[in-house]
């Protein structure tokens, strides 16, 4: 009997957050295995949410898309995830919760204090720590950016168990890639990316895996994978899809050309749009990217249109298509991916 498909929701600062809610239950109803919620620039904290939707929800499993790793010490952190580890509970003989790491973004580090050296040494530390204080023994780690002396998590009264939550690292560059193929339970590919890129990180991802003994399939591979869904009005989404290419254009251009986008694009759209933008900015700069780059970096368009584009991405190697519903209506995405592509 063929495994039926996983399909999770992410969830940023987009939708009412009461709504949202009201979308977990009815996406744990319809079949969705899981909601990956997005710690959003400076607007909402991913902690806060997924505690809500633990607490909102029975079985749907909860994952940070992602937690920047420069915010938190990883002790703190490992104390906040055992902490939703026990308000979720087992209820399917696992944890409801997933820890997904990532290494943050500019401008926003600079612009609060926060200097991103050596990423990758500082990632493989907090992960390697983390996964130590999750077996609840007493862990002692001095790394560059880690330090732990005699540290555990120290449950006084209440399950004293090791926690089995499992570590993923959002990756976006070929070293990371490989990292979190080495390191991690999984890997949280990252979105407005193509077809032809994700292809490409799923083989880094399983060149890391080798490096520790692993093979592709010990390494969870889901992937936020926008979804511009309107079959109402498809132009409509069309639109909205435009308006978060011009976002990532000009704020992330690293992912834009690691997915092909030509130098002449990005300057364009630079030109137009700076940090924090506005609204006004999105709609200027949407007007200058052509439709087949929109189509080529997401799912867009109506119902159909948008099943086939994520079944394209499921045939190079995502294990969970992330859907980041960009119209208001969260169900109708909901609706057209309960069944499957």
């Amino acid at each position: 009997m063929a495994t039926k498909p996983r399909f999770a929701l992410y969830l940023q600062d987009k939708h009412d957050m009461r709504y949202e809610l009201e979308m977990a239950r009815y996406a744990e109803e319809r079949g969705f295995s899981e909601i990956w919620q997005a710690d959003t620039r400076l607007a909402r904290d991913c902690i806060v949410m997924m505690s809500a939707f633990l607490a909102y929800t029975k079985r749907i499993r909860l994952g940070s898309g992602v937690l920047p790793i420069w915010t938190r010490n990883p002790a703190v952190i490992a104390a906040t995830w055992s902490t939703m580890w026990e308000l979720g509970g087992r209820p399917e003989g696992r944890s409801r919760v997933m820890l997904g790491l990532g290494a943050w973004w500019e401008p926003i580090a600079s612009r609060v204090g926060v200097k991103r050296e050596k990423p990758l040494k500082a990632m493989r530390e907090h992960v390697e720590a983390i996964r130590q204080l999750f077996t609840m023994e007493e862990v002692t780690y001095h790394g560059e950016f880690v330090h732990l002396d005699r540290v555990r998590l120290d449950v006084a009264f209440g399950d004293k168990s090791p926690r089995d939550i499992p570590i993923y690292i959002g990756a976006t560059g070929d070293k990371m890639l490989e990292l979190a193929g080495e390191i991690c339970d999984g890997v949280v590919l990252n979105y407005v990316v193509s077809v032809d890129y994700i292809k490409k990180a799923v083989e880094i991802v399983e060149q890391g895996a080798r490096k520790a003994g692993k093979t592709l399939d010990d390494v969870d591979r889901p992937e936020l994978l926008v979804c511009s869904l309107s079959d109402e009005d498809p132009e409509a989404a069309m639109a909205e899809g435009k308006k978060l290419v011009a976002y990532y254009l000009a704020t992330e251009p690293h992912i834009m050309k690691a997915s092909g986008v030509s130098e002449e694009l990005l300057e364009k759209v630079q030109s137009i749009m700076g940090w924090p933008a506005t609204e006004e900015d999105y709609i200027r700069a949407s007007k200058v990217i052509p439709d087949d780059v929109v189509r080529q970096l997401m799912a867009v368009g109506t119902s159909e249109e948008c099943r086939a584009k994520v079944r394209e991405y499921i045939n190079v190697g995502v294990t969970c298509p992330i859907l980041f519903p960009m119209m208001d209506d969260i169900k109708a995405v909901i609706d057209a991916f309960a069944d499957g592509v």
